[in-house]
């Protein structure tokens, strides 16, 4: 049985009278790609953030790469890759620059940067873009770029906050070629997304309600579980039980 990658049990934030999650306890493997759905304030956003060490748990325990969740967060932050829609790259740097520059916050040598920096460009073709600005680069081609960085370094799990959000179904598809290609080499994803489809790419899924993990299989156990022909009627499903709004 693979190595487990994260571990946590019942792992509970609250601010004030308000619990944002409450009690969630999972393991994820090495090299999976897990999913993990929820409707907007559902609470796997402040979930995510504990796992990557940006926030304390009110309770519980767990680690991440090896590292308690408590105790070891900045060890946890330069083992884990992380992406998001929001941000992930530096517009007013060139394709270069930006290598550089988190190659270099990950702690790798110049030699190292070099050599992956190549890899890079080699396996995106931007051989040609290596001193274009970020900002003149196409949606769909700097979301690979941004997973290429987060992975630049090798680390054991890479985090994914609805990296697909806005590109074209093409782009998409090149997206999830280069996940499983991460995943083929040991990488664990660990990946939020709001289109259903996706979800059905995932070795595991977890959709979070109202702060608490109500359902946790593969898509296929989870279709059968709730006779359903698709995971968007899984997740529509589960969400309509939902108490709390966004």
């Amino acid at each position: 049985m693979k190595e487990v990658v994260i571990s946590v049990k019942e792992i509970s934030k609250v601010f004030g009278d308000f619990t944002a999650v409450d009690k969630i306890s999972f393991e994820v493997r090495k090299g999976e790609i897990f999913g993990f759905l929820g409707a907007n304030g559902a609470g796997k956003t402040t979930a995510m953030r504990m796992l990557c060490g940006l926030s304390f748990p009110s309770c519980g325990s767990g680690t991440v790469a090896g590292f308690d969740i408590m105790k070891q967060s900045e060890e946890i932050k330069r083992h884990i890759g992380y992406m998001s829609q929001r941000f992930s790259l530096y517009n007013n740097l060139t394709v270069w620059e930006n290598i550089r520059l988190f190659a270099g916050i990950y702690g790798l040598s110049k030699q190292e940067t070099k050599s992956r920096a190549e890899n890079i460009f080699k396996q995106l073709d931007f051989e040609k873009e290596r001193n274009t600005l970020v900002a003149s680069l196409p949606l769909g081609w700097k979301q690979k770029l941004s997973f290429a960085i987060a992975t630049i370094h090798k680390p054991k799990i890479v985090f994914l906050d609805e990296p697909t959000g806005g590109v074209d179904p093409i782009t998409r598809r090149q997206f999830w070629e280069m996940i499983y290609q991460a995943s083929n080499e040991g990488t664990t994803i660990f990946i939020t997304t709001h289109y259903m489809d996706e979800a059905e790419y995932c070795s595991r899924v977890s959709i979070m309600v109202d702060g608490q993990i109500r359902a946790l299989d593969t898509p296929s156990n989870l279709k059968k579980l709730y006779n359903a022909e698709s995971m968007d009627e899984v997740f529509r499903r589960l969400a309509r039980e939902a108490k709390r709004g966004e």
